[in-house]
């Protein structure tokens, strides 16, 4: 038997269609674990379309089982936990503007959250699903006709507009918190984020020092989990034995699920956060997470119709926050390398039109190249190509392509270059962040300073913009990379192995 793991968005996406194509060298899988029975039903629907008999047209047993929280780091949780029941929207509704002053802490600053994007992660979907419960104040009984309302619309884009930047997956979120909870400097990464949308195992499991760049090291500042008055959604983590499974092997898949229902196996789950099958906490878990709201009384939201939470997801590329981005192409000469019958900068640019696909024309996009001082650019390292304007794919795509490659790689007088650019265009609206493409590391004389970089780059809490880096060849200053963007909060992507450039510009533009 061999295990994998994949997100549920992702691994949903690639069992309704090529999964040989989604996921190069990953063996087609005989069961399926998602997060939740969410995912279950947006398959059945994307076989229905497809003209396929349904993989997925029945009922589950549930080998585990999680409710979705909002977690903050302790002194804001408690503080929020001593104000009484709270909703979705009081929660994580709060102006970005007052931020922390509506509670009294005028001096922690703005309110910002981190959620996953709902395409990809159990989470995210479920936050989205959970906010429009919130709006229409029912737990049941989600209808189309609920979602057009306006005064829900309106509630949802609240909510929204306080998401500091979206992710591929919750864990990555939590685990960049502790990291900056371990460095104990005051990175900008512990301070921009003052909730985060995920499952309660999870929360269990950061406190416990599992998601710690040291594992087993405790943070500092442990989470606490809160549990919005309307109710939330449990993750029942279904054990979907898939159509494709032989006899033997749905033999080998019915042994197995008996075998992880076994008290045994069931106190693993609970050792790592997870409810019994009634959806009891334990007592460690409930010590840790916070110990408020945290028993089986909880009122649960019913999974609405697939329908339902297909228009949700269609939706939601109109009413998640916009951004603004400054997207940095590599034009140095390296980039004339071959990989194959195509140059790196063909294969980096074909990926990067189609990631940025995924973006719409509400979103801000401005292009820049950069190398070093060329003939064709004698007075700057860095040139403007595309203003920052409404995103328009096609014009996009066509002025990349023309781009001329020559030169060294200015990577540091660039990036402090456009950070400066979008502070200077800041929306508080949007999304504000510098996007990187590169395949090398900086070879510029002029501006050789790495330290004085990354402390230009420091996020300002009050005009926060990200730097997120791709690294696209096996020549790429990576680790260089992934601290100029941490050092501004954002993140840095690793694409160093050719195959994986498609999938690294996914992961980015779901940052949006």
């Amino acid at each position: 038997m061999t295990v994998r793991g994949l997100t549920s968005g992702a691994s949903t996406d690639a069992l309704a269609g090529d999964w040989a194509a989604k996921q190069p060298g990953v063996p087609r899988p005989q069961v399926w674990l998602p997060s939740s029975t969410l995912w279950t039903g947006q398959l059945k629907l994307l076989d229905k379309a497809a003209g396929r008999p349904a993989q997925t047209s029945g009922r589950y047993p549930s080998i585990a089982n999680s409710p979705l929280v909002i977690a903050m780091p302790r002194p804001k949780g408690a503080l929020l936990q001593r104000q009484g029941p709270l909703g979705w929207g009081e929660i994580l509704g709060l102006s970005g503007r007052t931020g922390w002053a509506t509670y009294g802490r005028p001096e922690w600053g703005r309110f910002t959250f981190g959620k996953v994007n709902p395409n990809l992660s159990t989470s995210g979907l479920a936050a989205i699903i959970a906010t429009y419960y919130a709006a229409v104040n029912r737990a049941s009984d989600l209808t189309t006709s609920d979602l057009a309302e306006p005064r829900v619309t309106q509630f949802v884009r609240r909510i929204e507009a306080n998401v500091s930047h979206y992710s591929d997956d919750v864990v990555d979120l939590l685990k960049d918190l502790a990291e900056a909870d371990l460095s104990g400097d005051g990175t900008p990464a512990s301070t921009d984020v003052s909730a985060i949308v995920t499952q309660e195992e999870l929360v269990y499991q950061y406190n416990e020092g599992e998601l710690s760049p040291t594992r087993g090291e405790r943070p500092r500042v442990p989470l606490v989990a809160l549990y919005p008055k309307e109710g939330t959604f449990n993750l029942d983590h279904p054990y979907v034995v898939l159509p494709s499974a032989s006899p033997e092997q749905r033999a080998a898949a019915d042994d197995f699920l008996a075998y992880l229902k076994e008290p045994p196996q069931q106190r693993s789950f609970s050792r790592l956060g997870f409810r019994d099958p009634e959806r009891h906490a334990s007592g460690p878990l409930v010590s840790s997470v916070g110990g408020q709201g945290s028993g089986p009384e909880l009122t649960y939201f019913e999974p609405p119709d697939p329908a339902v939470v297909k228009a949700i997801l269609t939706g939601w590329g109109t009413l998640r926050k916009k951004a603004n981005i400054l997207v940095a192409v590599d034009t140095s000469g390296s980039m004339n390398a071959e990989i194959g019958d195509r140059s790196r900068f063909q294969v980096a640019t074909t990926a990067a039109t189609k990631g940025f696909g995924l973006l719409n024309s509400e979103d801000r996009v401005a292009l820049w190249s950069f190398s070093s001082e060329t003939a064709q650019r004698p007075k700057s390292a860095y040139s403007e190509e595309v203003r920052l304007s409404p995103f328009d794919q096609k014009s996009l795509a066509k002025k990349i392509g023309s781009l001329h490659v020559e030169g060294n790689t200015a990577l540091y007088a660039t990036v402090r270059a456009a950070r400066r650019y979008m502070i200077d265009h800041y929306d508080e609206s949007r999304i504000n962040a510098v996007v990187v493409l590169t395949d090398g590391k900086n070879e510029y004389g002029k501006d050789g300073d790495l330290a004085r970089l990354l402390k230009d780059v420091e996020l300002d809490p009050d005009r926060p913009v990200k730097i997120f880096c791709i690294a696209f060849d096996e020549q790429s200053d990576f680790v260089t990379l992934d601290r100029i963007a941490k050092a501004s909060a954002g993140k840095a992507f690793d694409a160093r192995d050719p195959a994986k450039i498609d999938e690294a510009f996914v992961k980015l533009v779901s940052s949006f």
